[in-house]
């Protein structure tokens, strides 16, 4: 079998030696669309993490037998398309649940307790220059007591629960399907859970459901003490219309890790400098723990060994 992965920067220096003892295996950095056809040509299987397999590329390759995602998401992927031509998709799921999860308390503690500012009072000389033992410039407060909201209850919303309640938070949660109604946690309509929750964190997958769930019309409901932390997709939120409410303090801040284009572009309003001390962001990070890209890695060679095998 031969085994392409097209965009193999997106799992960083994991050990990916299983690919090659599994078939002819061939990996690039990146791929262009344009290059997707060329380098697979010959391909019985593609790994691939963002780079996409449309109609045009799918209908050209026809020795194409198997397409493991290196990711949960299958939006880069016609499904209909392979389908008809018989060709086997694989995606990996709840292989960084742990490493979002944490990465969910890394931007709301940091946000909360107003880590960057403080670390910088003391990095500039205006700690040492204070002749006094401590300093309040930024309030801050603790999760215990708080109510926490969760918007998405799935393997990593439910983690996140575990680990609020652990705090002391108070913990609910609103299901974008409707159907998760029985999680252990009170089930809360999203405009109430947004006006009651001192933190809201979002785990939801991006569809029809949750496109702009965030918006202008919700984002009013807010606390002005209240804090969001966006680790599900970037489209879930209007990043325009939460750029405008952290400007008019309708929130404390926000921590971002997906965003709606990515990489960011350099005009985004996120990037404006009157809201920079209000956001934390991260370039998409929340799933690549190196426990997280190594389960990533392991699970589609498995995937590859039973396909083989079949």
């Amino acid at each position: 079998m031969k085994i392409v992965f097209l965009d193999a920067y997106s799992i960083g220096n994991a050990d990916m030696s299983a690919f090659a003892a599994l078939g002819y295996y061939t990996s690039f950095e990146s791929t262009s669309p344009e290059q997707v056809v060329s380098r697979c040509a010959k391909a019985d299987i593609i790994i691939t993490n963002k780079v996409k397999l449309m109609q045009p590329e799918l209908e050209a390759l026809t020795n194409l037998k198997l397409i493991c995602i290196a990711a949960t998401g299958m939006n880069n992927v016609d499904l209909n398309v392979a389908a008809e031509k018989g060709i086997a998709v694989k995606n990996v799921a709840d292989y960084s649940t742990d490493s979002v999860a944490e990465q969910t308390f890394s931007l709301a503690l940091g946000l909360i307790h107003q880590t960057h500012y403080y670390d910088q009072y003391v990095k500039s000389g205006d700690y040492s220059r204070s002749g006094r033992f401590t300093h309040h410039g930024r309030p801050f407060f603790e999760i215990k007591g708080k109510k926490w909201g969760i918007i998405g209850m799935g393997h990593i919303g439910q983690r996140v629960a575990e680990i609020a309640k652990a705090f002391g938070a108070e913990v609910s949660y609103n299901s974008t399907s409707g159907k998760n109604l029985n999680a252990g946690y009170m089930h809360k309509k999203l405009d109430l859970l947004l006006a009651e929750s001192d933190i809201i964190s979002i785990h939801a997958p991006l569809n029809e459901q949750t496109h702009y769930l965030i918006n202008a019309e919700n984002l009013r409901f807010l606390k002005p003490s209240a804090y969001l932390i966006n680790v599900g997709r970037g489209g879930i939120v209007n990043e325009t219309d939460l750029a405008k409410a952290l400007k008019e303090n309708r929130l404390a801040g926000a921590g971002i890790d997906v965003f709606e284009q990515e990489p960011l572009p350099m005009n985004h309003p996120f990037l404006s400098p009157d809201i920079k001390e209000k956001l934390l962001m991260a370039p998409h990070v929340a799933w690549a723990s190196e426990e997280a890209r190594q389960r990533l890695v392991d699970t589609i060679a498995k995937h590859i060994k039973r396909f083989i095998k079949s």
